[in-house]
């Protein structure tokens, strides 16, 4: 998947690894979800970037995925670099209450994204 990153008028292409509809997990931490859109740099606030813990803060300078995520106990929002994310291929469906607005059936391990209809 290509994302294009804008700064400062400068026009950077970068490939991300995964593709919205894709079902991922985290590579330290319990939880997975789907892939609903794709950052080609970190976009979050600064105050969420330095909650993080300095020895496991990713680099800015890379693709965040946004995840309707699920862990054993929860659903909930994920947004994650793209070197803690791993495929899932369990094949497991997720449960995440929000997959049904925007995603249908899964093909080949993805969700498709719904058609959107013009008003």
């Amino acid at each position: 998947m290509v994302v294009i990153s804008t700064t400062m008028g400068i026009t950077q292409i970068k490939h991300a690894k995964f593709q919205i509809g894709q079902v991922v997990k985290h590579r330290l931490f319990p939880f997975r979800g789907v892939i609903f859109d794709v950052d080609p740099e970190f976009a979050n606030t600064e105050e969420w970037y330095q909650s993080i813990p300095e020895d496991v803060r990713p680099r800015r300078d890379q693709p965040f995925y946004h995840l309707l995520a699920e862990n054993a106990e929860s659903e909930y929002i994920a947004y994650v670099s793209e070197q803690n994310l791993l495929p899932d291929n369990s094949g497991e469906p997720l449960r995440h209450p929000q997959i049904k607005d925007l995603f249908e059936k899964v093909e080949n391990g993805f969700y498709k994204v719904k058609a959107q209809h013009a008003h």
